[in-house]
């Protein structure tokens, strides 16, 4: 999957609420009523419904705006204080006076949720708050690249304000992209694409989706009906069902599945990231599935990051080496991060020209040395200048491909300087590795590292031979 570099511009509406955790442990019942009591060790909030969207874009590096509406509350001052914190204006928030802030508390002991108890308004915003809505959207409509219509049945998203949200976008061919609620989805009608979970398509089309033939016969009816560009149906751990003229299913390979809470949030999130990124819809849903795969690894409703993802895919497919390939800046922030997760870094460099059993049997002994393998490759013009004019035989971007296939090599850079040093100096390795011949001499970045490890080459093995033995044979021939 090729990078993507763009941080887009994307519209949030619908439905924001705070979730309330109380954290603690039990181990008796109340005196005065057959209850538990919880003592409460901690206590945290978050962004909820709509608000995990947003933190699922900020975590992807988007640009967001939000239009929902709250009451005049303290819980409305709480969610304006958590959207700040990730950097998220709260400017374009409506508030109705008589309207609760949706704020739900759970109640959790010993890792088990004991209680919840909600407090909120579910009836629609009234028609003061529409018109601000729609104004609002007007004005600032040019500037997205996609909206997200959030909706969790709290009354932001009525059935009026959705279609005219609809409409406007699509007069300025804008994506609208809905994570829908009820049994009646007319009126996300003309929507680019709705994501319900297959629970919610079976409500809504009323055909009991059990194997791929009921299925498709599910997404073709929801796409059909609301007139959309393309369907989608999330499965959960399966994956996601893409309806545009055939159906296709995208599997999700998940690490480990500790928690599918906010995955939903999740995909609808990286899908309208990765549209605006300009792929097409089949590459977003394949992005979306990395990010569920992730996110679905960690406890509660969380995110995913970039580079989170790239880190994921590369460890299903190692077999795509080029992912294993690393600029200086990216290699710089690699490193940070193995720092701060205490993984030790080690370091070796070479022109690795036509690679030998030598080379393999070195590298998997540096490896031995460390958690991260990180290899430097000289570049075509720095191994002319040590070689000579007749070397590289294979290029720079061939040598490094090969390399990075290895199951020893974590990652590969290559660099144009005759020594590493700038570039050891940007990763601060733990651990650098160079051949036995360097016995007794000075190390290029030795002054950098913890420690210097001299592995010997195998007897006999070297490209110089390699290219000898090819010369004269062909002189022979």
């Amino acid at each position: 999957m090729k990078k993507l570099y763009k941080k887009p511009n994307i519209l949030v509406i619908g439905d924001l609420m705070i979730d309330h955790y109380l954290w603690g442990s039990c181990d008796r019942i109340s005196p005065e009523a057959p209850v538990q009591i919880v003592d409460v060790k901690k206590e945290s909030l978050v962004l909820g419904g709509a608000g995990n969207v947003i933190n699922n874009l900020r975590a992807m590096n988007s640009n967001v705006d939000v239009i929902s509406v709250i009451g005049k509350d303290d819980v409305a001052n709480e969610l304006k204080t958590l959207l700040n914190q990730i950097e998220v204006s709260s400017e374009m928030l409506i508030v109705e006076n008589s309207r609760k802030t949706s704020k739900k508390s759970r109640l959790i002991a010993s890792q088990q949720q004991v209680l919840r108890y909600d407090m909120e308004s579910v009836e629609d915003i009234s028609q003061n708050s529409e018109k601000e809505i729609i104004e609002k959207l007007s004005i600032n409509i040019k500037k997205y690249d996609s909206i997200i219509l959030s909706d969790y049945g709290k009354g932001v998203l009525t059935t009026n304000l959705t279609k005219t949200i609809i409409k406007i976008a699509n007069e300025n061919k804008i994506k609208v992209l809905v994570d829908p609620k009820g049994k009646d989805y007319s009126k996300y009608r003309g929507a680019y694409t709705l994501t319900p979970n297959k629970k919610e398509a079976i409500e809504a089309t009323n055909i009991e989706i059990k194997d791929n033939s009921s299925l498709e016969l599910a997404i073709k009816q929801i796409k059909q009906s609301c007139d959309l560009e393309v369907a989608l149906i999330t499965l959960g751990e399966n994956g996601i069902a893409l309806f545009d003229y055939d159906l296709k299913i995208q599997p999700t390979v998940a690490k480990e599945v500790y928690d599918v809470t906010g995955a939903g949030d999740t995909v609808i999130g990286s899908i309208a990231f990765a549209l605006a990124n300009n792929l097409n819809i089949q590459e977003a849903v394949n992005f979306a599935n990395l990010a569920a795969g992730v996110v679905v690894s960690k406890l509660g409703s969380a995110t995913v990051t970039l580079d989170e993802i790239y880190e994921y895919e590369s460890s299903l497919h190692k077999s795509n080496s080029s992912s294993h390939i690393k600029t200086f800046a990216e290699i710089e922030k690699l490193a940070k991060d193995f720092y701060k997760k205490n993984k030790k870094i080690v370091f070796t460099n070479g022109c690795f020209d036509i690679l030998h059993v030598g080379h393999v049997k070195y590298l998997e002994i540096a490896k031995s040395y460390g958690d991260i393998l990180i290899v430097g490759v000289n570049s075509n013009d720095s191994v002319q200048k040590l070689k000579g004019i007749n070397r590289p035989i294979n290029t720079q971007e061939d040598r490094a491909y090969i390399l990075a296939s290895l199951e020893s090599v974590d990652y590969v850079v290559i660099f144009e300087e005759e020594t590493p040093y700038e570039l050891i100096k940007l990763i601060q390795p733990h651990t650098l590795v160079k051949g036995g011949d360097y016995e007794g001499k000075d190390v290029v970045g030795q002054d950098i590292v913890n420690e210097l490890k001299l592995v010997q080459f195998v007897d006999g093995k070297s490209t110089t031979k390699i290219i000898q033995r090819i010369q004269n044979s062909a002189t022979n021939n």
